[in-house]
């Protein structure tokens, strides 16, 4: 299951204490989830003034932040394309799979140093997300546009007669060129009409020289033909023509261009597979970063609302819980009841579903209960939000 809670208790003689209560309780003798110790290191605590202000603002982060790591995430889903597959296998968080960077989780003293501010770890974390993602709305927009324009290119190569393109249908035998009055026309005939076509194409003007149309290619609706005649009736022709449902395709045989537009779609082909591998080792590295940040930004908001709940000197355990999905009911019952007296107004908690925005001691937030509570959803696959 890859939801969890993130909760603190305040300590009791010593954290270890809590620690083992909580723990007996809900995993040891009801076996209602699995509990791991979560890290908080000695942060700076601030002023009151300062520890509400910042409690909002988390909460503010939390949601940006967690946004940007799916966007990530979704991204390199769709750049794996047929290896998406492979998704879950490439979504690590410094090395290691989600759950194990969660559950075993150190604080990164070298990314976040301890001594800054509460507010100044919070700014740090949210300019290095918002550079990651301007950097991915560059770089997904250079990549999309790539991609789009070899579709396009591959469409031209697979559609219907109608819309293709020619140049990999036709052999220069099939046109006369350099005639100073001669010119050669493509013409797509719907399949229904293909007898009228070869019985009558000589008669739809004058100057259309005789036999000298060839079936070059047939698709499920269509084939192409050529039809050689004199330039001066070219617009006469294409008129009459219109008007049996015969469509002439614009088209003039130029082997430079051909090679051209053979060269681009091979060069388009070149360009994506260089560009393949270099980006999904970028979306790899900065879906880690992000995550590791996300869940820096719980630490925060678990630790400033602990500061808020419990008071000073700073003294609380924080959890992290995985719940047993068939027993989620019960373990919210069994934590009510070890903690329901920290606030009693707060036992049952309240608001109709699970997720919670504490802030500021939580006023006005969605759901509260007397013990600090915050949850993760790690799936990023599924890419259901959590917040």
């Amino acid at each position: 299951m890859s939801e969890y809670w993130l909760i603190s208790a305040p300590g009791d003689k010593t954290c270890q204490q809590t620690w083992e209560t909580m723990n007996n309780v809900t995993s040891k003798q009801n076996n209602l989830c699995a509990n791991f110790k979560f890290h908080i290191p000695d942060l700076k605590v601030g002023t009151l003034d300062q520890l509400v202000g910042l409690s909002d603002d988390l909460g503010k982060l939390d949601i940006y932040v967690e946004q940007i790591t799916r966007k990530v995430a979704t991204y390199l889903g769709e750049v794996l394309e047929d290896q998406r597959d492979k998704l879950h296998e490439n979504l690590l968080a410094n090395n290691t799979d989600l759950p194990s960077y969660i559950t075993r989780f150190q604080w990164d003293m070298a990314k976040y140093p301890i001594k800054q501010s509460l507010r100044n770890i919070a700014d740090i974390i949210s300019k290095q997300v918002g550079q990651i993602d301007a950097d991915l709305k560059t770089k997904s927009s250079a990549y999309n546009n790539l991609k789009g324009n070899l579709q396009n290119l591959e469409k031209k190569q697979t559609g219907s007669l109608l819309t293709r393109n020619l140049a990999e249908l036709v052999k220069k035998e099939h046109f006369i060129l350099d005639s100073e009055y001669l010119t050669t026309l493509l013409v797509i005939v719907p399949k229904a009409l293909t007898e009228d076509w070869t019985l009558n194409y000589e008669k739809i003007t004058d100057m259309i020289v005789p036999r000298s149309s060839t079936l070059i290619k047939e698709d499920g609706e269509f084939c192409l033909y050529n039809v050689t005649l004199f330039k001066k009736v070219v617009e006469e022709f294409k008129l009459h023509a219109r008007e049996k449902k015969f469509v002439v395709r614009d088209f003039v045989y130029n082997e430079e261009e051909l090679a051209a537009g053979k060269n681009e779609i091979t060069k388009l082909v070149t360009d994506k597979k260089k560009q393949f591998g270099p980006l999904v080792r970028w979306l790899k590295v900065n879906f880690s970063e992000c995550f590791c940040a996300w869940v820096h930004v719980k630490a925060l908001r678990v630790f400033v609302e602990s500061v808020l709940r419990y008071g000073l000197p700073v003294n609380f355990q924080a959890i992290l819980i995985q719940p047993n999905k068939k027993s989620m009911k019960r373990l919210r019952d069994q934590l009510n009841q070890l903690y329901g007296h920290l606030d009693g107004s707060a036992a049952g908690g309240t608001g109709g579903n699970n997720d919670v925005d504490i802030a500021g001691l939580g006023f006005g937030s969605s759901e509260y209960y007397p013990y600090v509570f915050y949850k993760l959803n790690i799936d990023m696959v599924e890419n259901k939000s959590t917040i």
